[in-house]
């Protein structure tokens, strides 16, 4: 994938994102305090748990998740234009257009009433009225080539349970990407996939970035993705991002024990044949009533030698080398966590 270009301003900045939802049982801190830059043609990971916040961060640059009872604070800032201040209007004329979104689940995002090809049109025509019906269908039909769908020309009329999951994913590629669109958020898109056509479906990411020169949002719980496709990498928990680095200084020198949790959990062709993988214990906590002070400290193992600090004072993001981590242990311990992840 392309590397980040280092100069001139980022396509898109993220300052203090703070995400709640109302429910009955109180409110759900969902997204607190997130900041982050995306330039041009740069590939980003955010990985985490589930509940971590992921999907909600991705959800909030598209403005999808607005509500009555949502509250959104911060800035989304896409070449200088806060998202989070436009009206809907505005909203609904960058969606599709500026920035598309692939969807985890590609049965539920296509509507089966409709025709593979009319929705690509769609989506084209929406920001291109007045295109000619037998323009819009060679746009379908060429966007289904590029995605690698075999005989375009016999399955533009088809519906989507015609196609394999595999399949429809790269159907939902061809919607995302129909209008050439600047950022391109991928929110688990290998998701229910098996690991051939995942592998599929994360080569043709790229190669479609390559072509378009998006930037692209990877959204996953899989370090394996991030580590196929994406350059930076953010590690999100509890609402909050723990660290973040390059992916290369991630893997070698992770720097905040989730982010070692995390890797130990997956194997690797280090892991012993025999070897158990390491679970972290304990479970993510709850949205609503988050423990006062470091949100992981109930389940960190480094928490005890801290004499009280992580359960009383939320840390601060530090910089540890390259990597910028949220963490109360000295720069030192820090580094060498890494070096025991093995």
């Amino acid at each position: 994938m392309t590397d980040a270009n280092t100069i001139g301003s980022p396509l898109l900045s993220v300052r203090d994102l703070q995400v709640t939802f109302g429910t009955r049982e109180g409110d759900v801190r969902a997204v607190q305090g997130v900041s982050f830059d995306v330039r041009a043609g740069e590939t980003v990971g955010i990985v985490g748990e589930s509940g971590s916040g992921k999907s909600v961060t991705a959800n909030s640059l598209m403005r999808l998740n607005f509500g009555a009872d949502v509250k959104i604070t911060g800035q989304v800032l896409l070449e200088g234009r806060d998202i989070l201040a436009m009206s809907e209007e505005e909203v609904r004329s960058i969606r599709g257009r500026d920035v598309a979104m692939i969807f985890q689940d590609p049965l539920t995002a296509l509507n089966p009433f409709y025709t593979v090809g009319s929705q690509i049109a769609e989506a084209y025509e929406i920001h291109h009225p007045g295109t000619p019906k037998k323009q819009l269908r060679e746009i379908a039909l060429d966007s289904l080539a590029k995605v690698g769908i075999p005989e375009p020309k016999k399955r533009i009329d088809q519906y989507p349970h015609e196609f394999s999951g595999g399949m429809r994913q790269r159907i939902v590629i061809a919607i995302a990407l129909v209008n050439s669109p600047k950022l391109l958020i991928a929110d688990e898109p290998t998701t229910a996939l098996d690991v051939t056509v995942q592998a599929q479906i994360l080569e043709l990411i790229a190669a479609m970035q390559s072509e378009h020169g998006s930037a692209v949002i990877l959204i996953t719980h899989d370090l394996g993705v991030v580590a196929e496709i994406t350059r930076r990498v953010m590690v999100m928990y509890a609402g909050k991002v723990v660290e973040s680095a390059s992916v290369d200084d991630v893997f070698a020198t992770p720097t905040h024990p989730y982010t070692v949790g995390l890797l130990r959990s997956v194997k690797s062709l280090e892991t012993q044949r025999h070897s158990r993988l390491e679970a972290i214990p304990g479970t993510p906590p709850s949205l609503i009533n988050l423990p006062k002070g470091c949100p992981f400290h109930p389940r960190c193992a480094h928490a005890a030698s801290l004499g009280g600090r992580c359960n009383a004072d939320e840390p601060a993001l530090q910089q540890i080398g390259r990597s910028e981590t949220r963490c109360h242990l000295d720069a030192q311990t820090l580094a060498r966590l890494g070096e025991v992840r093995a």
